[in-house]
């Protein structure tokens, strides 16, 4: 029976794989770009590219060939368009078949020996399954506690950054990223050696920088030549959690508050897009390093996320403490020891994980490149913290985020139109429920219930002209608009 039951795996597998490879796939719609109005991606065709990113950092050390099959192809099921990973953790790294990244150093032309199945064998199928299923791989080179102690210099980063770009050049799916948790003014020259010997290669692919918790990348690079759009990171506190830091960026008890960071990166000139890389993970606790903490939560993530990209983000990275660190059996967990760790392969049917994909199909039901973050939607005094409303619009639709289920009043005539249809999306399910038809100018509404089995009740609602048919009154749910987008343009 287990034989049986083994082989019947392996089909479902390869069938799935299959299918998968027959898809359309993101880059059949040319090279991944930078929208005419410096604030989203599109492709060379015109079509909208929103950035779903799931956090794999150590994909390329700890899985194993079947391993990374199954986790792609769960990745792609759940909505995911980008993985991010660490492309070497250490100097040198090593992966589950004992092989290492730098086998003779920094001597890149003895990186990849001949009759092995070497480190950089196995990233090129990494790149190849992603490929297959439609995911983009975003590469950072080394983590940047590698850049701290000195275990590379410039002329090896200058090197190593030609060996990459070689490498990968002409793979569809690249998004190089440098950094890894770490401030741009730390030996910056690494950096620039390093993204410029990439990028005097690789002229397909779009690059930015992954920095510290609560920085922006615009901080330091905003001006860099090779720098195509920037990345921030929220982080993984919660409010009034300092820890004591000599240089803490931002003002004390606004820690949840990635919202303030799309902003304050677009005050840097010229404007880019921007994204938050590195929320809260879900399951992991709070601060990171007490693991007597309470951990992050399927509603946390969606709240980051929605509060992101109705501020004006151009996509939104999810993270996941068992499957950033790809964890199972004979690895320990860095975060949050309690003697019950998730696999990393237990972790992708939890709730947050599951949830995100309902963002970039609401983002994706609508006219794309005109839409603007706009707070003036919302009547009156807003709410601090977890009451804060945020609103983000077209010329011809509105959508609020309510994360506690507040009572909100609002501004229809923000938006085109004398006629505003009105459907509550609950956000843990995508569920839309249609609420009427209205005239009036301003909109008082208390949100409708909800699907989650916990207190909380976030959702969004959505006002759109009562003449365009983006959604319908009688759809269930906003993944149907996957198929509803074909009969008006995105690019409107």
């Amino acid at each position: 029976m287990k034989k049986i039951l083994f082989v019947l795996v392996i089909m479902f597998s390869f069938c799935s794989f299959s299918f998968a490879s027959q898809e359309t796939k993101p880059w059949d719609n040319g090279r991944l770009k930078i929208s005419a109005n410096h604030r989203f991606f599109q492709f060379e065709n015109g079509k909208p590219f929103f950035w779903l990113g799931d956090t794999g950092w150590l994909l390329p050390e700890r899985l194993n060939r079947g391993e990374v099959q199954s986790y792609l192809s769960r990745c792609h099921a759940a909505g995911y368009n980008m993985v991010q990973v660490q492309v070497m953790n250490g100097a040198p790294s090593v992966n589950i078949y004992g092989q290492l990244s730098l086998p003779y150093g920094w001597n890149m032309k003895k990186a990849d020996p001949e009759g092995v199945y070497s480190y950089w064998d196995h990233l090129d199928y990494i790149v190849s399954v992603a490929a297959q299923y439609g995911i983009y791989i975003g590469m950072v080179p080394i983590w940047g506690s590698m850049v701290k102690a000195r275990k590379i210099n410039t002329s090896q980063a200058r090197a190593y950054g030609r060996f990459l770009a070689k490498r990968y050049k002409d793979s569809p799916n690249i998004i190089w990223i440098m950094g890894g948790d770490i401030q741009g003014d730390i030996h910056p020259e690494i950096w620039n050696a390093l993204a410029e010997s990439i990028k005097s290669i690789d002229h397909n692919h779009l690059m930015s920088y992954h920095p510290r918790g609560r920085y922006t990348s615009a901080k330091w690079w905003s001006k860099s030549p090779w720098m195509d759009f920037h990345m921030f990171q929220s982080g993984h506190r919660k409010y009034g959690q300092r820890m004591g830091n000599l240089n803490y960026s931002i003002p004390d008890s606004t820690e949840e508050d990635n919202w303030m960071y799309v902003d304050s990166t677009w005050k840097y000139k010229p404007v880019k897009p921007v994204l938050d890389d590195e929320p809260s993970y879900e399951d992991i606790p709070k601060g990171l390093h007490d693991p007597n903490e309470a951990r992050w939560q399927d509603y946390d993530v969606r709240r980051y996320a929605y509060w992101s990209v109705f501020a004006g983000s151009c996509g939104h990275t999810y993270g996941h403490n068992s499957i950033m660190q790809m964890l199972k059996s004979g690895y320990p967990t860095s975060y949050g020891t309690d003697g019950a760790e998730k696999t990393w392969y237990q972790a992708q049917n939890d709730p947050g994980y599951n949830e995100m994909k309902y963002v970039k199909a609401l983002m994706l039901s609508f006219p794309y490149f005109e839409r603007v973050p706009d707070q003036s939607i919302i009547v009156g005094k807003n709410g601090r913290k977890y009451d804060r409303l945020i609103a983000t619009r077209g010329n011809s639709y509105l959508l609020v985020y309510d994360y506690n289920h507040n009572p909100m009043q609002l501004d229809l005539g923000k938006i085109s139109g004398t006629q505003k249809n009105i459907w509550w999306m609950d956000a843990a399910s995508g569920d839309l429920k249609f609420i009427g038809m209205f005239t009036s100018s301003t909109l008082t509404l208390v949100p409708i219930g909800h699907s989650s089995s916990q207190d909380i009740g976030d959702g969004v609602l959505i006002a759109v002209d009562a003449s365009k048919n983006y959604i319908s009154k009688d759809q269930k749910n906003i993944l149907v608009s996957e198929k509803i987008r074909k009969s008006f343009d995105v690019n409107e």
